[in-house]
């Protein structure tokens, strides 16, 4: 599995870091292993464009953070 790390935009308080954390959760193996307001470190054998159209899809703006 490889670790990526996603900035996200509108991510701004603790219930947006729960939904982000329980959006990445529901993606077949993948494991967010922290989320903090505006950025998320996440272990995935999924394609980062998936994580990145699933939290599209709750209502988030991610790309990769290289």
């Amino acid at each position: 599995m490889a670790t990526i790390q996603l900035r996200i935009d509108g991510m701004h308080c603790g219930s947006c870091v729960r939904r982000v954390t329980q959006t990445m959760n529901a993606v077949p193996q993948t494991t967010a292993d922290e989320v903090v307001v505006g950025a998320a470190r996440v272990t995935t054998e999924s394609s980062p464009d998936t994580l990145i159209a699933a939290l599209g899809a709750a209502g988030f703006r991610a790309h990769v953070d290289e």
